[in-house]
């Protein structure tokens, strides 16, 4: 058989039946394959990295339960791909990466030349740092084995990408059918990973029984567990009170004692909460710089701290916890369920003051602007909450104006940049989960970050999906603006300096696909409610001249209760 039948086989046997690439001579057979075979859906983008940020969409919708193919050929359709890997690689989302390569007779080897072939590069060594498994297939009968190698290690334990560089004469080269049999009939060898230890459970029991004021924090790593919505739905049900992470928030519901988004853009209330528990239990978050503040040592100032970690070595990092467990959040979810004997000593009032500092922090922080960012969030709130959806963040003030106020219902999640932060993952990612999803999907961006993958709204256009794009259009990188207010006197060299973004909905009905201007929370108040009832793509271009702040925001070297701007003495943190 064929050996890119056999790769095409292969990955349908195991349920990989999505592919987002832009074709090029080295992959040339592998698509073919994949065609032919009838069960593969293949979507052409017009950039390699669009396509990695498409395929990382499909396992974000089904948490991390289906994986898709992103491929490139050798050379520059290889290294497109990266920043793609990199997303994945620091959000711990499987994705199998397949780039083609030069005719082996045409690798450099050990030769002290730049390249042989054209297009030659050596990707395996550039993402090697970037990737769970990554290899050269150099041989045809090594293919299926390497391809079942990479599938196991991309599902197992901490998730993330793998990539298979597959040069073309391997892929047009005979694999014996007994071998291709022995393949196709071999299940992925897939570990979940560690489990919480009943001597961990003990001590854990031990701190819980002492605490009056305790705090859940959900972090990324906890934000797929299939245990974790009912887990917290008992925390709110007896009263214990829980936060996330940028990357938690994913996918945790608004219910009455959750506290919202920690961090340095966090919500007041949220990190008032940190800093006033006194104990802290941490699921699945690496307590990096956004989420603590700079001054580690003040972290949770009054709290003992648990942190739960599937990955040992993010444990006693930057945080000192007093207790460290490793093990999977489902693990953690499964064998510590919550009941009112868990803490016996809580007490009732904690949650009560929690609730009040959310209902003062619940101000518009943007009255003194023409559209405010979090009534944008409020009346999407409102307009979507009744309907499967899922929105999709690039990275600017955008995110964290979304992060801040989007509160998700039942049968909704969003989804961000986390680890890699990098601007156009939004509108190909989104892609990727409204082909998978077949709902409706809504892209939050910035002017800065749509025009990098700006090119797929023909991609849009051609598939046909339900995807609305709301453009908030500063006309200026506004994060990076705001940190050179803060440390350059105003310079604002290529933040507005430099700088320029066109008119989307132009560039939207060039594309064939429906738009709207949005000038003034007057049209904003009539264009929103239409996403409901939408079907089909649409972009809606919100004009935010100037609008260049996160507000609350936390300066560098302050700690995390003393967001800027303050607010009056009766809400200030005590």
């Amino acid at each position: 058989m064929k050996a890119s039948d056999a790769f095409a086989k292969f990955l349908i046997a195991h349920r990989v039946q999505t592919c987002f690439e832009l074709v090029g001579g080295m992959i040339t057979h592998l698509l073919d394959s994949l065609a032919e075979s009838g069960q593969f859906s293949i979507v052409s983008m017009h950039h390699e990295q669009s396509a990695a940020f498409a395929a990382e969409g499909v396992a974000r919708h089904t948490k991390g339960k289906t994986i898709a193919v992103a491929m490139g050929t050798s050379g520059p359709g290889a290294t497109n791909l990266i920043t793609g890997i990199g997303s994945c690689w620091f959000d711990s989302v499987p994705c199998l990466f397949i780039t083609g390569q030069v005719n082996t007779r045409e690798l450099k080897g050990d030769r002290a030349i730049r390249q042989q072939g054209f297009q030659e590069l050596d990707i395996v060594e550039v993402v090697r740092s970037l990737t769970k498994y990554a290899v050269r297939v150099d041989r045809p009968e090594d293919l299926l084995p390497e391809l079942h190698k990479a599938l196991s290690a991309a599902l197992s334990g901490r998730q993330g990408p793998v990539l298979l560089d597959i040069p073309n004469d391997i892929q047009r080269s005979d694999i014996s059918d007994t071998l291709v049999e022995k393949w196709l009939n071999a299940p992925l060898e897939i570990h979940s990973g560690p489990e919480v230890t009943p001597v961990a459970l003990k001590e854990l029991e031990a701190l819980c029984k002492d605490a009056q004021r305790p705090l859940i924090c959900i972090g990324g790593g906890a934000r797929w567990a299939d245990s974790m919505d009912q887990w917290l739905s008992v925390a709110d049900t007896l009263g214990i009170p829980y936060v996330s992470t940028l990357m938690g928030h994913e996918r945790v519901i608004e219910r009455s004692n959750y506290f919202n988004m920690i961090g340095s853009y966090g919500n007041r209330e949220a990190n008032w909460a940190v800093q006033n528990c006194d104990l802290l239990i941490v699921v699945g978050a690496r307590l990096d710089v956004r989420q603590t503040g700079s001054d580690v040592e003040d972290f949770a100032r009054k709290a003992r701290i648990v942190q739960i970690d599937i990955d040992h070595a993010q444990l006693a990092n930057r945080v000192q916890a007093d207790l460290n467990i490793c093990a999977t959040a489902e693990s953690f979810f499964e064998a510590f369920p919550l009941r009112t004997a868990v803490f016996p000593g809580l007490d009732t009032n904690w949650t009560a003051e929690l609730s009040e500092r959310r209902d003062q922090a619940q101000l518009n922080e943007y009255a003194d602007w023409k559209i405010s960012p979090s009534e944008i969030f409020k009346k999407l709130n409102h307009a979507l909450a009744r309907q499967p959806v899922d929105y999709v963040c690039d990275v600017g003030n955008h995110q964290m104006w979304a992060a801040q106020s989007l509160r998700l219902s039942p049968n909704h999640a969003v989804h961000y940049s986390g680890g890699m932060g990098a601007m156009g993952f939004a509108f190909p990612a989104a892609l990727g989960i409204a082909f998978q999803s077949r709902r409706k999907v809504v892209v939050i961006t910035g002017d800065g970050s749509l025009q990098i993958n700006i090119q797929e709204l023909d991609t849009l256009n051609r598939l046909g999906l339900d995807l609305t794009i709301i453009v908030m259009n500063n006309s200026v990188l506004g994060m990076v603006k705001n940190f050179q207010d803060m440390y350059f006197d105003g310079r604002d060299q290529s933040t507005r300096k430099g700088y320029s973004s066109p008119s989307f909905t132009d560039i939207a009905v060039a594309y064939g696909i429906d738009a709207h201007r949005v000038a003034s929370a007057t049209e904003m108040d009539s264009v929103l409610p239409l996403l409901a009832e939408h079907k089909g793509p649409l972009l809606i271009e919100i004009m935010m001249d100037g609008a260049t702040e996160c507000r609350p925001r936390l300066a560098f070297g302050s700690k995390l209760d003393e967001q800027f701007p303050k607010l009056n003495s009766s809400l200030t943190p005590t």
